[in-house]
């Protein structure tokens, strides 16, 4: 027995490595992992107010806008089921997710402190492979998108005052490239703050942004439908919207894929629930967090969707602040425009920060010992001490941050799809991967009652996700054929 214990006790602190691709990422044993307090290093500080933000921060973007013209593609009765269906189909797959987070024991049982880790830990084999290509390239794609989204807000702004400013007699054109270049160096700025757990304060002033342009889009709706004296929409899903029944179904699919997608918040939760503070457990501020911004959300999207559904009708846009308001206050949805800048600011360091950290440790335990990796310059700041500026940090960030400017330049919108595509969807990072490990971590036995259940569910948002791919083609090759390299606008 006391041989089993030593040989448990060695194996427990062996260095594990698991590969992606050609990397091997080399998972470090509990007692010498880089990032958690209770296993030698910084004290992680994280609460479910700060884990409630990431969440937020993600799962919206301005995707919270754009719900209004999918409920208008499923009409009054099918639009807020499905968001209701999506918001429990996240809430628990979500858990099922912060379960992993801790192999063994729930409270101290080995920490994986990315989602790749707890793949890796539970299912093994190729699923490793598959999760972290998924996982990263979904990230880079998200990073892409808060690039185009905000570059359209901030050339929403020009071209609103110039239309004002010419009551409306000029022909307004405005290039995005030189917004897109203004967001890029606020990028570079911030993706030196060297941790995921550094950028709380990010994630707060975003979500807080969050707020602040759905409030404004909320209220605008609502006055909208009091100039109408009632509301519009169709409660038959096929009548909605002009085309053949065949482009009509298209855009059902999208509708389906785009507010799953405004449920997908997977691939930040683990990196997300490894810098909270314990005790209690992180799982269970983690399932506080989930709840919490769970709700928080499906409110929103309800309101704003249905409201804006309601005075719009048929014409309901894909994002209402930025496509309508030429009699609107345009100082409010200047205003509103702003608050989404900053929201996708603090949205493209949450994504991005994952990809960071990925690639420094790779790196780190590739060229261990070179001067390039490990040479950090001292920086005094006045007021906030001592920065300690990394070469490979500055170096790699930057590329990276110009690399998604770049791409964002020649294809804004072909990208997203190409990825949707590639990675069928929301299904993989936020059904399959979390129900299959709580399978194997839970022991559920197979055909079990549970089991079933669980498959059912994974097997119904398998064919969701395959619809909503299949209806992004159709816009894959509308934006292929428009597509323009450096040269989208507004006007």
């Amino acid at each position: 027995m006391g041989e089993n214990v030593a040989t448990n006790n060695d194996h427990n602190h062996q260095h594990r490595r698991h590969q992606i691709g050609d990397m091997s990422i080399e998972m470090l044993p509990p007692c010498v992992s880089r990032r958690s307090d209770d296993e030698g290093s910084r004290k992680r500080t994280g609460n479910v107010w700060t884990a409630s933000a990431n969440i937020i921060v993600v799962m919206v973007g301005t995707g919270v806008l754009s719900l209004a013209w999918d409920i208008s593609q499923l009409g009054w009765i099918a639009g807020p089921a499905v968001i209701l269906f999506f918001s429990l189909v996240g809430y628990y797959t979500s858990c099922f997710l912060s379960d992993c987070y801790r192999t063994g024991d729930p409270d101290n049982g080995h920490r994986n402190s990315t989602y790749v880790d707890s793949v890796h830990s539970i299912l093994g084999g190729a699923n490793v492979k598959a999760c972290g290509f998924l996982q990263y390239i979904t990230l880079f794609r998200s990073a892409i998108g808060c690039i185009v989204d905000a570059s359209l807000c901030m050339a929403a702004i020009k071209y609103r005052n110039c239309f004002y400013e010419s009551n409306g007699e000029n022909w307004c054109y405005i290039s995005s490239n030189p917004y897109m270049i203004i967001f890029a160096v606020t990028e570079i700025l911030l993706s030196q703050i060297p941790d995921f757990d550094q950028i709380r304060w990010i994630s707060v002033v975003a979500a807080v942004m969050f707020v602040t342009y759905s409030l404004i889009a909320l209220g605008l709706g609502i006055a909208q439908v009091v100039d109408n004296g009632s509301f519009k929409g169709s409660f038959v899903v096929t009548s909605v919207g002009d085309g053949t029944e065949t482009q009509k179904v298209w855009r059902i699919f999208q509708a389906l894929g785009g507010i799953a997608n405004a449920y997908s918040f997977s691939q930040i939760l683990i990196e997300t629930q490894d810098t909270i503070g314990s005790p209690p457990s992180e799982a269970k501020t983690m399932k506080k967090a989930i709840s919490r911004s769970t709700a928080v959300m499906t409110t929103i999207y309800m309101l704003c969707g249905c409201i804006l559904y309601a005075a719009f009708g048929e014409a309901t846009p894909g994002n209402f602040l930025i496509e309508l308001g030429s009699d609107k206050p345009f100082w409010l949805l200047d205003i509103s425009n702003a608050a989404m800048v900053i929201n996708l600011v603090g949205a493209y360091q949450v994504n991005s920060q994952q990809i960071f950290s990925f690639v420094e440790k790779w790196a780190d335990q590739r060229w261990r010992g070179s001067e390039l990796i490990a040479k950090e310059i001292k920086i005094p700041v006045l007021g906030l001490g001592q920065y300690n500026m990394n070469l490979f940090r500055l170096v790699w960030r930057t590329v990276f941050v110009i690399l998604t400017t770049v791409i964002s330049m020649l294809v804004p919108f072909v990208f997203n799809e190409v990825v949707d595509i590639i990675s069928l969807g929301f299904w993989p990072l936020m059904v399959y991967f979390p129900v299959e490990m709580y399978i194997r971590q839970k022991s559920i036995d197979r055909w079990s009652r549970k089991w079933v259940y669980l498959q059912m569910l994974s097997m119904t948002c398998l064919v969701i996700s395959i619809m909503a791919t299949v209806g992004s083609i159709p816009q894959l090759k509308d934006g292929l054929k428009a597509n323009r390299p450096f040269g989208m606008s507004y006007y």
